[in-house]
């Protein structure tokens, strides 16, 4: 099964029994549309450590890091657009606007939850708190920093949380090398993802290559 469709619908599980009917077909949608870049590098980061990683255990934890980079993602958007702002100018509803703000919470909910009691709960639990931090400077009329990269920070930080995800899944620690590596393929994306190949040419090779090196440094004398 491809990498993409395993994480997809690992999310599309851990979000079945919400209610009501609207949230979950609102959640479902948003989630049949995004790019699971997040949740790949989960599976390629546990895979390089240990090829015959469980496809399940890792996927629940893949699901639960693009969960919340998806509840982030959306609130970053509502944050920059202020749909509430257009609407009473417009005389329309806030309906929209509000399920969308609680679809944010549920994601972020509920990846909190399938990373609970892992490794990575901690990372997640700083991803968001940085997050909060950028908003707040990005909003602030005195901020002197390029708001697109306050921005940014949200995909180099959840990349990293795939990273620790990932290498937790098989009971080690995220290498530094590989940490490092996960933020500059945040950074070098001029998108918000990248495309339909999840990760670009050659990330999955090089993701194993750090490991390797980890494993020969670790039973160097």
């Amino acid at each position: 099964m491809d990498d993409a469709v395993r994480v997809r619908e690992a999310a599309e599980g851990a979000l079945a029994d919400v209610e009501p009917e609207r949230l979950r077909e609102l959640l479902a949608g948003r989630v049949a549309d995004a790019e699971m870049t997040p949740g790949v590098l989960t599976l390629v980061s546990a895979r390089a450590l240990d090829p015959a990683a469980p496809a399940d255990g890792v996927a629940e934890r893949a699901a639960g890091v693009q969960l919340v980079y998806e509840g982030l993602r959306l609130t970053r958007r509502l944050a920059h657009e202020e749909p509430w702002t257009a609407l009473d100018l417009e005389g329309g509803s806030d309906v929209d606007a509000d399920m969308d703000v609680l679809a944010a919470d549920v994601f972020v909910a509920r990846g909190f939850y399938l990373l609970a009691r892992t490794g990575a709960a901690e990372k997640a639990v700083e991803t968001v708190r940085a997050f909060g931090r950028d908003q707040t400077r990005r909003r602030g009329a005195a901020c002197s920093v390029d708001g697109a990269a306050l921005d940014r920070n949200l995909e180099a930080d959840v990349f990293e949380l795939a990273v620790v995800a990932g290498t937790d899944t098989v009971g080690a620690e995220a290498p530094e090398e590989l940490v490092a590596y996960a933020a500059e393929l945040a950074a070098a994306d001029d998108a918000r993802m990248p495309g339909e190949r999840a990760l670009p040419d050659g990330a999955g090779d090089r993701i194993a290559a750090l490991a390797d090196e980890r494993v020969a440094s670790s039973v160097d004398p």
